[in-house]
């Protein structure tokens, strides 16, 4: 097991590089760069054209926009691995790390929270409907999985926010507390008010999720509960309460297991798109923002998190599993 781990953990760091070089290469693919877009932005004020180009000339300059590819990816590497700096961000003025610090908690707060709920309610909705096969619950069931996994996101977020605004009239939507809040110290009352505004959010990523984890969870306690050593159990006596929990369903667990290791950069694209219409500030607007201003070091900072969130996490799960069923062992 322990070999195992140091040959994931070497593959994990050449993924971890090429991850880095291919998120840098797609983020310069389009034309121009952050100069370009600030040059725009003063024209359309009425700048002349000689001082915007002599401002975007310094801003490439300044930053090292001028550059090469290559040689600006290695000072961006270095700058990471040597100083622990992600890169500054031309549209905040602003450290990339700091603003990565101020709402990566905030956001792995959120898809944690969307994730918990997703996997536990699934697997529970999963186990209810797989008992019930075809019938009323299962056919009902199936039909708001379907739809859950079928309309977009921020259609969901559209609605919510009318309603919530329009009808509840409920303020600060854009926001993780009330205005009175904002500086307060924790209190159970701050804590229920942070959860007033940010459940449409952890609502709206939890739902595919919840879906597709009682579909997955179905099929596989279907398949698990006709093997042989369930009717063997059955045939001893036991109750079917009992052969389900205890013997059909650690074994229909095994593709939920291994789906944890990308549940979490996925509850945070699913964050992504409600964060942006409800405009609560997590990293899905940030990312957002970042790829229209072509501000390369927050948007290659956060692609580079999101891939070291995935290796880690499917190395996690493989431990999990290997927990899970002892017939699974690694040379």
């Amino acid at each position: 097991m322990l070999n195992y781990l140091i040959r994931r953990l070497i593959t994990a760091f050449f993924l971890l590089i090429g991850i880095g070089i291919v998120s840098f290469i797609v983020i310069k693919l389009p034309p121009g760069d952050y100069a370009s877009r600030y040059k725009q932005f003063l024209l359309d004020r009425g700048t002349p054209y000689e001082d915007a180009e002599r401002q975007a000339q310094n801003i490439r300059e300044q930053y090292g926009l001028d550059q090469p590819l290559p040689i600006q990816f290695y000072d961006w590497v270095k700058g990471i691995v040597t100083e622990g700096k992600f890169g500054y961000s031309f549209a905040y003025r602003r450290d990339v790390g700091e603003l990565i610090k101020e709402r990566m908690p905030r956001t792995l707060f959120v898809a944690a929270l969307a994730h918990i709920i997703s996997t536990f309610v699934g697997v529970g909705l999963g186990i209810f409907v797989a008992t019930r096969k075809y019938g009323f619950w299962d056919n009902f069931w199936a039909i708001l999985s379907f739809v859950f996994t079928s309309v977009p996101r921020f259609s969901i977020a559209i609605i919510l926010l009318y309603v919530l605004v329009i009808k509840l009239d409920q303020p600060s939507i854009s926001a993780f507390f009330s205005p009175e809040y904002v500086v307060a110290p924790w209190s159970l009352d701050r804590v229920v008010d942070m959860f007033r505004h940010i459940w449409p959010v952890v609502l709206i990523a939890g739902l595919g999720g919840v879906a597709r984890n009682m579909r997955v969870m179905r099929g596989n306690l279907l398949d698990v509960l006709g093997a042989q050593y369930v009717q063997t159990a059955r045939s001893k006596g036991l109750r079917e309460t009992t052969v389900i929990v205890k013997h059909a369903t650690p074994n229909a667990l095994h593709t939920i297991v291994a789906y944890q290791g990308t549940v979490l950069p996925y509850m945070m694209q699913g964050e992504l798109e409600a964060a942006i219409v409800l405009g609560l500030p997590t990293m899905g607007p940030l990312f957002y923002e970042s790829l229209v201003n072509q501000d390369i070091y927050i948007s290659g900072s956060l692609l580079l998190m999101y891939g070291v969130l995935i290796l880690f996490g499917n190395l996690l799960a493989d431990i999990f599993l290997s927990v899970l069923d002892p017939r699974i062992r690694y040379s």
